[in-house]
């Protein structure tokens, strides 16, 4: 539940993508010579993409891990659920408290300008690239998978969480790289008004799966939460024994 979760909010969220990431889609350097081979250069770049979502899934699905590890599954879930809905209920508490434009502007910049010289190249390589440093560009969408990923509490589980939300929102930026901005503006702001509430819906997903009512694959019994003694004991570093 929690991964089909992980690919609906891709699916929706990539309508919102087509504003923000639209323009590289529609510039990355696609090769001509046929349809075969552009479609397999769009799926190269967007390839790229699904794996930083994956690489930075991994990374925080281990800090995740490691809550878990010291007994805070549950509230870890709860918690990152209860910020995903507040934070779509009362936008207002997150406006001007972090200044992202400056904080993440350096380094923002050294990454359109490797991008550039991306662009001047047609090549399965640069294209798989493009999309490997496309992932790394901020938004607030993949903000909230990796709260998503955080609350799986699990290295590998947060890894394949952003795998899947990266694949949920391939089939829409495949499209614009293809046949261009296939859908008016005003048709697009209609579909985003959508991802408020899919992202709520993941909230509560994430709250039920923390107050562990037993119900099967929604809310789990917290035996099913815990890491296993002994799995515990072979996450520990060697030089601990």
């Amino acid at each position: 539940m929690i991964f089909l979760s992980a690919l609906t909010l891709g699916l929706l969220g990539s309508f919102h993508c087509v504003g923000m990431c639209g323009p590289i889609a529609l510039a990355i350097p696609l090769k001509t010579n046929s349809w075969l081979q552009r479609i397999l250069g769009g799926l190269i770049y967007n390839f790229g993409r699904a794996v930083t979502y994956a690489i930075m899934g991994a990374v925080f699905g281990l800090l995740g891990q490691g809550l878990v590890m010291s007994g805070f599954q549950q509230w870890v879930s709860i918690i990152m659920g209860a910020i995903m809905i507040i934070s779509v209920l009362a936008p207002s508490l997150y406006k001007n408290r972090f200044d992202t434009e400056k904080s993440v502007f350096g380094f923002v910049g050294k990454l359109k300008m490797s991008l550039r010289k991306l662009f001047t190249q047609s090549s399965h390589t640069s294209l798989f690239l493009i999309g490997l440093l496309n992932g790394l560009l901020p938004c607030g969408l993949v903000y909230f998978a990796i709260a998503g990923a955080i609350a799986t509490g699990s290295f590998f589980s947060g890894s394949l969480f952003m795998f899947i939300f990266g694949l949920g929102t391939i089939p829409m930026l495949l499209a614009v790289s293809l046949i261009g901005n296939m859908i008016t503006l005003e048709l697009r702001k209609k579909l985003t008004r959508v991802i408020p509430y899919a992202i709520v819906f993941i909230g509560v997903l994430f709250i039920l799966r923390g107050l562990s009512l037993g119900i099967p694959y929604l809310s789990p019994p917290e035996k099913a939460m815990t890491v296993p003694d002994q799995q515990a004991e072979e996450i520990k570093p060697s030089c601990c024994h």
